[in-house]
């Protein structure tokens, strides 16, 4: 039995999980990333210090495991998408990696709209222009930092990064980079008028080779082997954003399907042989499946607002929980369930970590009274979060035929509680994937493919997926829940002209 090593970094954690050849995990290793939030709106990391996690990660990983590490036969990655992480001359990082939560550059996207560049871009990449995109980061670092972009040989996403840390090697990657408005997905190649028509016609050349997700970007370094565990010489594969790595986890291969991954991102999407281009969808990228485009509608707005709401509002209930063995998910799951739908009107808006609604738009509960407590707020936060899904979902069902059914991964997919209420809003049913790490079982999928393991992803799908439970929607809460709907719409509509006064 050989396996297989899917690296997956995100917002807040880097994940390094072992596969078999059949898709069953054998292990899997989690550390904690550190934010750096040196002013409000920015959110960044350590480059070296993520490289240091990584590494970690992989070697708690294969100590876990039990595996002999000769017998690991590829590795490869998902990551976060949109961020930027920069590498000099000298093989150094040359300014603190960027996250995608990262608001700093919402002038520019403004500026873009304003003055037609939007438009042009639009006709070239077929998506919206996002402040956390890179080249919304690289225009702002030209003006605010111009020496950082001198001293920059490559520019990466964050998974690209890691790969060259453990390789040597410089590669971009089609999922990552044709999402990031660097592509025209046209010619599905770098386009230098592009470039130019953000500004930054200088970093054309900063641009590393592009590679699809399961081609072969090196091998395991001497140095690198020694500082992972990993066994030196064993293929690297290119890898792939993370919402295409939950993706393919959760078996998208064909135009039939459609899936949700509730995580700190709000990701909807579903694949189609050609892009979406009337408009109605905010982005259009290039899929690790050859000759299909991922047709996505995403923002920052889904189960990372209930870390916060945890983390800050109900310490004692965790501390609690953690004292008795148990877990504050379970808490918050039975608090959810005591309160019905029709019996809380409190409306939370699941913006604290940005939105696509408004650059500048904020969390905010709206409706409280003396009567609610923290159980009506986290019911609230809970529907709010199914809303931003739900409001992405509405966008793409234009586009095509409702589907039989949604696969729903991420955090939220772990809530019973939480699976039905996705239901009960879309009125589809829910598939929920077998709780595994995705993104790092999508890149131990790119991994496989470049060790010969598996010839392609529909095979790679058959071997590994497997779907746990259908939750059926309940007719009964269709007309609530349209009804808290168009409340939770009324509420992001009357705010909109106030977002100005909240500049970060």
């Amino acid at each position: 039995m050989k396996y297989l090593v899917g690296i997956d970094n995100g917002g807040t954690f880097s994940k390094a999980a072992i596969f078999d050849e059949d898709g069953k995990q054998i292990s899997v290793a989690s550390v904690p990333t550190v934010t750096l939030t040196p002013k409000s709106g920015y959110t960044e990391r350590d480059m070296n210090e993520l490289w240091e996690v990584n590494a970690q990660a992989v070697r708690e990983a294969i100590q876990k495991s039990g595996i002999d590490p000769k017998n690991i036969a590829g590795v490869s990655f998902s990551g976060h998408g949109k961020g930027l992480y920069m590498v000099g001359y000298d093989g150094k990082p040359s300014y603190n990696g960027i996250i995608s939560t990262d608001a700093r550059a919402w002038e520019y996207v403004e500026k873009w709209a304003q003055d037609g560049t939007k438009e042009k871009v639009y006709d070239k990449t077929f998506q919206d222009i996002l402040a956390c995109q890179p080249v919304s980061i690289l225009a702002w670092l030209k003006d605010n930092d111009p020496e950082v972009l001198k001293r920059t040989q490559y520019i990466f996403a964050v998974k690209d990064y890691i790969r060259f840390m453990l390789t040597g090697e410089a590669y971009a990657e089609y999922t990552d980079f044709s999402g990031a408005n660097f592509v025209n997905l046209t010619t599905k190649a770098y386009d230098r008028e592009l470039m130019e028509l953000f500004g930054l016609g200088e970093v054309y050349d900063k641009l590393p080779p592009l590679k699809y997700s399961s081609d072969i970007c090196g091998y395991v370094t001497k140095e690198a082997a020694e500082k992972t565990m990993l066994p030196e010489g064993i293929p690297v594969a290119a890898g792939m954003f993370d919402v295409n790595a939950c993706g393919i986890a959760s078996g998208l291969s064909d135009e039939n399907e459609m899936c949700m991954i509730a995580g700190t991102w709000s990701i909807n999407e579903f694949i189609r042989k050609t892009p979406v281009t009337n408009g109605t969808v905010a982005l259009n990228s290039m899929f690790c499946i050859p000759g299909y485009f991922l047709v996505e509608e995403s923002s920052p707005t889904s189960a990372g607002n209930m870390e916060w709401f945890i983390r800050n509002l109900m310490s004692y209930e965790k501390a609690e929980a953690k004292a008795a063995g148990g877990s504050v998910y379970e808490i918050t799951n039975k608090w959810v369930e005591e309160i019905k739908p029709q019996d809380s009107d409190i409306i939370f808006l699941p913006f604290l970590n940005g939105s696509n609604e408004d650059a500048l738009a904020k969390g905010t509960f709206v409706g409280l009274t003396a009567f609610h407590n923290k159980h009506h707020m986290l019911r609230a936060v809970y529907e709010g979060i199914v809303f931003s899904h739900y409001t992405h979902v509405r966008k793409l069902l234009k586009n095509r035929e409702t589907p039989s059914s949604v696969r729903l991964s991420g955090g939220a997919a772990n809530s019973d509680v939480w699976v039905q209420i996705f239901a009960d809003v879309l009125q589809i049913p829910i598939d929920v994937i077998e709780d595994k790490e995705l993104g790092a079982q999508g890149a131990a999928m790119a991994a496989g493919i470049a060790a010969g393991i598996y010839p392609d992803y529909p095979t790679a799908i058959s071997r590994t997926v497997t779907i746990t439970k259908t939750v059926q929607p309940r007719k009964e809460y269709a007309q609530i829940y349209q009804e808290k709907y168009q409340r939770y719409r009324a509420v992001i509509n009357g705010l909109s002209s106030a977002w100005k006064y909240f500049k970060n």
